[in-house]
């Protein structure tokens, strides 16, 4: 396959990893390694009919993102990292904003230097501290912005 083709199909796939199609997708990352059945997701998405979820199944069938067993359940066949997708990153089995881990550190060596050195007010100190802060708070905005845009 070419990195043409492949860049083309990435662009398919965004397009239609939408709306309750991406919430079907995000519900099987979260339940990655197991199967699911469309009872199963119509309950947990709160969807209005076992139809509706085995529409968005389907469709992320035809996407080649999962397939099915014989038994009529269905399974997470691919990770792709498109769209809002993109700002996740799978630990365990749960999907964190990429910018947490960023704003814990910034947090913690911010923490750090406080404890061992902000007891001076030296103009060295503060212009760290302003940095310090405004780089913590601007990851953490980033965080929870990206956490309440998540799908589920």
């Amino acid at each position: 396959m070419s990195k043409e083709s492949t860049v083309f199909d990435l662009a398919v796939i965004e397009s239609k990893l939408k709306g309750k199609t991406l919430l079907v997708y995000w519900h099987l990352l979260r339940s990655s390694g197991s199967k699911v059945g469309v009872r199963q997701i119509q309950r947990s998405l709160g969807f209005s009919s076992p139809s509706v979820a085995a529409h968005h199944l389907d469709k992320l069938l035809s996407l080649g993102l999962i397939d099915k067993t014989g038994t009529g359940e269905y399974y997470l066949a691919q990770e792709v990292k498109v769209g809002l997708l993109r700002f996740f990153t799978r630990l365990g089995r749960f999907l964190v904003p990429r910018y947490l881990f960023y704003s814990v550190w910034f947090s913690t060596m911010l923490a750090v230097y406080v404890i061992f050195y902000g007891h001076t007010f030296s103009i060295h100190n503060i212009i760290a501290l302003i940095f310090g802060s405004a780089a913590s708070l601007i990851l953490w905005f980033e965080t929870i912005r990206l956490w309440r845009e998540k799908p589920f």
